[in-house]
């Protein structure tokens, strides 16, 4: 992990951590790095709906335009948007601003390169390098050499159309409830599936620059599960903050998450026989259940490092078009270059609509094993200890042992907050229970916060 970019970018408290400044300087080494100073390069931005997002959004457009570039503003939109429109307007890179779905007083920074995808290690290496290291000096045009800042008035409405136009079967008939957890899908879903042919009972649509992911949206499924049970409807999908996940709820109000989706859209892709590779690539947090699932179906499963970025680079190296994570990010690579949660939203929904089914039979297509998934706050010097801790390798191999072949356990770091990510599966919950919460509490003893 970078000193600048974890797993899905630069992300902090905003105007604490990720201040102007800082934004600022990381629009200008971007435009620098991201381009081959031949032509004058053309950035777009989007945000998410935070109240930070417009300081920084002046931050990194004074940036980039200090340096030379042309900055074009997309408004808030979902970040798998920014990754379509900077091919579709010709781009030379894209910036989303979004800490996805964390708490409002949190921002990031997320860049796209010219094709679309999120940068590879040794971009953001280069850039941080300029940043922190001051490798190379700013370049400083004067006169008709500062970059200019235009405004894309049809952003939302290009997004929403490209979407539409992945959906093999319309949704009409559909009555469904979409949780757009005050974000980006805020500007989008409501549109986008109502085009489609569903009656739409929107939650969470209104956001006020301090509601985003606030008790709703993927992380937050109570009132989803609770609404579409009272009012009878066929199910629901809820969207985090920057909409590029997505997480289900059936008629029943049953959570169906990223490894159900992907298991159900999986199966369909293989009979029909678009599935690149008879394979779905998924990660070490995938549930037991999935790889299963995949051994019962004749498909192949592979398996990465979390992030979405590292299925994606699997995806690519190995011609894979189809993988996600079990937290909802679902990568269709012959329609996005990313995670796109209302994409993966229309293909679950158009796949229910087309079979007349419910999701909940649907979604039996996978048996899901009991997991348990415990954060423990660390310091920063807990971070770096972590892996060094010899109590906590020995714990981790005594959970391993006792566990045998009829479980596991996966303790990592967050690479977007300061967690240490305890998870156990098995088929015995009160065991992984018991084991997952004294691992936690050893954590929490030698490196917590």
């Amino acid at each position: 992990m970078g000193r600048l970019f974890g797993t899905d970018g630069a992300r902090g408290i905003a105007n604490k951590e990720l201040t102007c400044e800082l934004a600022m300087n990381i629009g200008r080494a971007a435009a620098m790095v991201l381009t081959d100073g031949s032509k004058r390069p053309k950035i777009l931005i989007g945000k998410d709906t935070r109240r930070s997002c417009d300081m920084l959004e002046g931050a990194l457009t004074a940036g980039l335009c200090s340096i030379g570039a042309n900055v074009e503003i997309l408004g808030v939109v979902p970040t798998p948007a920014v990754a379509y429109l900077i091919k579709k307007y010709k781009a030379d890179a894209g910036i989303m601003i979004s800490a996805s779905h964390n708490s409002f007083e949190f921002n990031g920074i997320k860049i796209f390169s010219s094709d679309g995808y999120k940068l590879p290690d040794a971009l953001e290496a280069e850039i941080e390098s300029i940043v922190i290291d001051h490798a190379k000096p700013y370049e400083t045009p004067i006169g008709d050499g500062v970059g200019k800042v235009t405004k894309a008035e049809n952003a939302v409405n290009d997004y929403i159309e490209h979407i539409i136009s992945t959906v093999p079967y319309r949704l009409d008939g559909m009555e469904i409830a979409v949780d757009c957890s005050n974000g980006s899908a805020s500007a989008t879903a409501e549109e986008l599936f109502t085009k489609l042919g569903a009656k739409c009972r929107m939650l969470s649509d209104k956001p006020d620059g301090i509601n985003i992911n606030d008790n709703c949206g993927s992380t937050h499924l109570e009132n989803l599960q609770k609404y579409v049970v009272e009012n009878s409807l066929q199910m629901g999908v809820a969207f985090d903050g920057d909409a590029d996940r997505c997480l289900a709820v059936d008629e029943n109000g049953n959570v169906v998450d990223g490894d159900f989706i992907m298991a159900i859209c999986a199966m369909d892709l293989s009979s029909r026989g678009v599935l690149a590779k008879n394979t779905a690539v998924g990660t070490v947090m995938s549930n037991m259940g999935f790889s299963r699932f995949c051994a019962d179906n004749h498909l192949k499963f592979v398996s990465t490092n979390v992030g979405d970025r590292y299925v994606l680079e699997a995806m690519l190296r190995e011609g894979y078009n189809f993988g996600g994570e079990q937290s909802g990010h679902v990568i269709f690579l012959d329609y996005s270059t990313t995670g796109d949660g209302q994409l993966t939203a229309a293909q679950l929904l158009s796949l229910v609509n087309r079979r007349q089914a419910k999701l909940s039979s649907v979604a039996t297509v996978m048996t899901h094993y009991p997991q348990i998934l415990i954060n423990v706050k660390v310091t920063n010097e807990g971070k770096v200890q972590f892996y060094k801790n010899q109590d906590i390798k020995n714990k981790i191999e005594s959970v391993k042992k006792e566990l045998g072949e009829d479980g596991r356990i996966l303790v990592r770091l967050s690479g977007t907050e300061p967690l240490v990510r305890v998870m156990l599966e098995g088929l015995d919950k009160d065991k992984i229970t018991r084991l997952a919460q004294e691992t936690a509490e050893l954590i929490k003893y030698t490196i917590g916060a």
